[in-house]
């Protein structure tokens, strides 16, 4: 079964709710979508938003990527032959991984369709259903608990709070957020590389007691000794995010000694499925929990993370609301959502279809 055409558009998504974090506000959410066609007529759709901060590519760039001189190589390609098509286009495309990424999610949509089988179903499912974070900016400590009530009275009890401007205020939130709360709701914490170490270590002092589930990425990229300097107790609860974009980062940082315990896997850093594998599969050689991530994004590209979530059995945490705050999507369907908890649709696929 051969692939007969690509079609490949831009479209700006919306956000509802704009938020900030330790080095960018983000106002809208605008994303590359690839629509893969066989001869059959079966298609599958991939979508791409990539962070220019973390990875160097700009949507123009995952745009200009996918034009049709650049995907001629695909046409005609045997989709039976997956794994020898992802890896292709893993090497053609090497600078641009959200690009890869829309091709490759839209290439296990189209194969799992031609199969008739779930795309999780393909990769090995392990869990029916995780829990999924929701994420609050940085915001005053009145606007933080407004924002938490709102979720938790939509039936939300997993945090995640962005953090990383100001270690005193941080503080302040968090306990303001137990002493509301207290154990009704999990809280995780991301600084998005915004802590120097001693501001780390004064946060985690002042939080031994609050049982927070992990904190992302606290230290810039290029501090990776300093986190594997830290004590045990604290790397255990370190979720390696801007440090973590490929394979071979991910055989870095599960070498002794380790930076931290926990890797938070993103297709749009990966560059798709088939790489985001490989790196999951390190993490459970290594003894490493998994944690599978999001930008603000379509329903197709969070979809398709959470079919790989479901997969691995060192999946221990989802934060995939990326697509929740968007006024509009390309497609409708992929997940379900009941009070926190996440789980697919069951149709072949992703399961979801463009509108």
């Amino acid at each position: 079964m051969r692939i007969k055409n690509i079609e490949v558009w831009r479209m700006n998504l919306g956000n509802t709710r704009p938020y900030t974090i330790a080095f960018k506000t983000v106002d809208d959410v605008d994303s590359v979508f690839v629509k893969i066609t066989l001869e059959n007529g079966e298609y599958g759709v991939g979508a791409g938003n990539p962070s220019r901060q973390v990875v160097g590519e700009s949507l123009e760039d995952t745009h200009a990527t996918l034009s049709e001189e650049n995907l001629e190589f695909l046409i005609g390609k045997d989709i039976r032959e997956i794994h020898g098509v992802l890896y292709e286009v893993m090497v053609r495309f090497p600078e641009f991984p959200a690009a890869r990424a829309a091709l490759d999610i839209a290439l296990h949509d189209a194969f799992t369709k031609f199969l008739g089988v779930p795309l999780a179903q393909f990769l090995g499912r392990k869990f029916r259903t995780l829990e999924t974070s929701v994420t609050i900016g940085i915001k005053d400590v009145k606007a933080t608990l407004e924002e938490a009530r709102e979720y938790y009275d939509m039936g939300f009890r997993c945090l995640k709070v962005k953090t990383g401007r100001d270690v005193d205020e941080d503080i302040e939130r968090v306990a303001k957020l137990k002493e509301v709360f207290v154990n009704n709701v999990k809280i995780r914490l991301d600084a998005n590389q915004g802590y120097d170490q001693a501001a780390l270590l004064k946060f985690y002092k002042s939080s031994k007691e609050w049982n927070i589930e992990l904190i992302e990425q606290p230290l810039p990229v290029d501090q990776l000794d300093l986190l594997r300097q830290l004590p045990q107790e604290i790397k255990e609860i370190i979720a390696l995010d801007e440090s973590l974009k490929s394979p071979e980062d991910a055989f870095l940082l599960a070498s002794q000694p380790i930076a931290g315990r926990i890797f938070n896997i993103k297709l749009m850093k990966s560059g798709g499925i088939f790489p985001a594998m490989q790196m999951a599969n390190i993490a459970r050689v290594a003894h490493i929990d998994l944690m599978w991530g999001c930008n603000d994004e379509s329903a197709v590209s969070v979809t398709a993370a959470l079919h790989a979530a479901l997969s691995f059995s060192n999946t221990r945490y989802i934060d995939l609301d990326g697509s929740l705050d968007v006024v509009t999507d390309a497609v409708t369907g992929g997940f379900k959502i009941d009070e926190g908890w996440m789980s697919t649709t069951e149709k072949p696929g992703l399961g979801v279809e463009l509108i």
